[in-house]
């Protein structure tokens, strides 16, 4: 496999780019030849005019492309060009066949059906690469559908864009079905003899705190946290909901987690009412984060990926990677990304509005994220993984006030969920015995007694006997050893019991566990534990002190305060008993 990319911007440098790729294709024996056309032009008849004259010139050849945000020649930013990438193929076993298709919301099922029914007909189909426009719906029922495609298929793609990066206009084209604006082309490649692997690389870093989705309708995402979506960008980062929209938020899309993955997803428009516009459905009651991107950690993400890679040798790489990370990096910078995969074999492709991977079973839709793809004829060469070395140059330009305050970010992130986890901690915590303070182990009793959704739930209630006299005679301070001491063997029970248990302190020196699910012998055997435990610690200066306990199981239709007044209840029975015992009742 060998492969020539080459620009052009006119008649006259097409005319070139045609002649070499013909003498090159002419001088040796391949066996095809596959065209990939990317331009940031979007004008019909430009581009029908130079697909007609590589059709004179090149009438063996099959090709595909698209419009797009700017393209990648040779593992570098190419901006207002076309790029054409020829790819050669040397053995005679590798097959290529086009498909293309009228994409809209209504023909995704049908498109979808189409592409599994070519893939089952053809068993000598490796991988699938797509381009497509994508604007103005959900592409969640398109990818569905094509994660039907049989799963030992490599799938990935990209979606068509423009040089304007706010407008909607996209096209793409191919040998089969020429121009079109709503379409969509598929790529299927295999034989004996090639070979491909696929994957995806991100970088982007969850930003501030967790947002629920409290309303969707499929792709419009209405609500979070009971608020405008829009909301989001204009409190945390002062977006406006205007032209540039768009533009401004691509850089900072939202990211959750689904289908084992983390996912990233960028609005494409916003309504007057808040409401932002995606390209995917949105579950309601998904958590999801703002993200953005930290240099470091995406010229380290494809560093190390390019070095997993090189042990497969490819012979050339297509990456389909995001707009938004045009934009984040400029048009000096981008290339920085792309350019460990040339170091392996020659490296095109474009920059996306979307992009599209196979994981596990599901055909994935990205926003802000690279796909990568690689190809080989034959068996690999016999090398040990590549390490690429670090250019310093690599990390110049915008990298170190951006890392800077990714730097910046990152920790004061890990401070504030520190002390947000800390604050929430306090607020259900007791301070001296670190158990549960009363509100919440009250809470838990009432949402799992009147839940009614374990059968057998027990309470185990239990206060120290003549504590008054402990702190009267020996002082707080010893008092507080003792309570100490008795949640610390509350604790063992919750170590034991596991989810089973909660324990908290009920007030002063009285406790409650609640247990359930784990039958009565096992409750009854660990308060007796509790109680003759307790019986022989000696304390320094308090000597013995003991403890008396009361259990009962909750009845099926009482409410958790009734429950809770049966328990003080038999404690109280233990204590007239004469203390330091365990009294049951059903």
């Amino acid at each position: 496999m060998k492969q020539i990319q080459l620009a052009f911007r006119d008649q006259e440098t097409l005319e070139k780019v045609l002649a070499e790729l013909r003498t090159c294709y002419d001088e040796h024996s391949y066996h095809g030849m596959l065209l990939h056309i990317y331009t940031e032009v979007i004008e019909r008849e430009q581009i029908e005019r130079a697909l007609k004259r590589i059709e004179e010139v090149l009438p063996e050849a099959l090709y595909v492309g698209c419009s797009s945000n700017g393209n990648i020649q040779n593992g570098n930013f190419l901006g207002d060009s076309f790029l054409l990438t020829g790819t050669f193929f040397e053995k005679e076993s590798t097959r290529v066949n086009i498909l293309q298709y009228r994409l809209t919301e209504e023909t995704q099922e049908e498109v979808s059906r189409a592409l599994v029914q070519a893939v089952d007909e053809n068993p000598w189909v490796k991988g699938v690469e797509f381009l497509l426009t994508i604007r103005g719906m959900s592409l969640t029922g398109l990818c569905d559908g094509i994660s039907k495609v049989r799963k030992d298929v490599q799938i990935f793609g990209g979606g068509a864009f423009s040089g304007d990066i706010n407008a909607n206009e996209a096209c793409v084209f191919s040998k089969e079905g020429g121009y079109q604006e709503k379409g969509i082309v598929f790529v299927l490649m295999g034989g004996e003899d090639l070979h491909i692997t696929s994957s995806y690389v991100c970088g982007w870093k969850p930003l501030g705190s967790f947002l629920r989705i409290t309303s969707a309708e499929r792709s419009i995402l209405k609500e979070l946290n009971g608020q405008p979506a829009y909301d989001t960008y204009y409190k945390y980062l002062h977006i406006k909901n205007d032209k540039n929209f768009f533009y401004h938020t691509l850089e900072f899309p939202f990211l959750y987690r689904d289908k084992g993955i983390d996912i990233m997803r960028a609005p494409t428009a916003c309504t007057p009412e808040g409401y932002l516009v995606m390209t995917s459905d949105m579950v309601p009651d998904t958590m999801a984060r703002l993200a953005y991107g930290d240099p470091w950690t995406i010229l380290e993400s494809t560093k190390e990926f390019a070095e997993l890679l090189s042990g497969f040798s490819p012979e050339c790489i297509a990456v389909f990677s995001c707009a938004g990370r045009r934009t984040f990096w400029g048009n000096e910078g981008v290339g920085k990304e792309t350019e460990f995969y040339q170091k392996l074999a020659p490296t095109s492709g474009f920059y996306t509005s979307s992009e599209f991977i196979r994981h596990g079973e599901y055909v994935i839709q990205h926003n802000v994220t690279q796909v990568v793809a690689a190809f080989r004829e034959g068996e690999p060469e016999k090398i040990e993984p590549l390490l690429i070395p670090s250019d310093d140059k690599s990390f110049e330009g915008k990298v170190p006030m951006v890392s800077r305050m990714a730097a910046f970010i990152k920790v004061t992130m890990e401070e504030l969920e520190e002390a947000n986890a800390r604050y929430s901690r306090m607020a259900i915590t007791d301070g001296l015995t670190g158990l549960l303070n009363r509100a919440e182990i009250q809470r838990i009793i009432t949402e799992m007694v009147e839940s009614r959704l374990f059968e057998d739930i027990y309470l185990i209630m239990m206060d120290l006997d003549n504590f008054k006299y402990v702190n009267d005679q020996y002082g707080h301070k010893e008092g507080d050893n003792v309570l100490i001491r008795l949640s610390g063997m509350m604790r063992e029970v919750v170590v034991d019991l596991g989810d089973n248990c909660f324990c908290g302190r009920w007030g002063g020196e009285e406790f409650m566990i609640l247990v359930h699910s784990i039958g009565e012998s096992k409750v009854l055997r660990h308060a007796e534990r509790i109680c003759k435990t307790m019986e022989k610690i000696r304390f320094e200066k308090a000597g013995r002190v003991t403890v008396s306990i009361g259990v009962v199981k909750t009845l099926p239709d009482e409410s958790a305060d009734q429950a809770c007044s049966r328990v003080d209840a038999t404690l109280y029975e233990a204590k007239n008993n004469g203390k330091n015992q365990v009294v049951f009742h059903h």
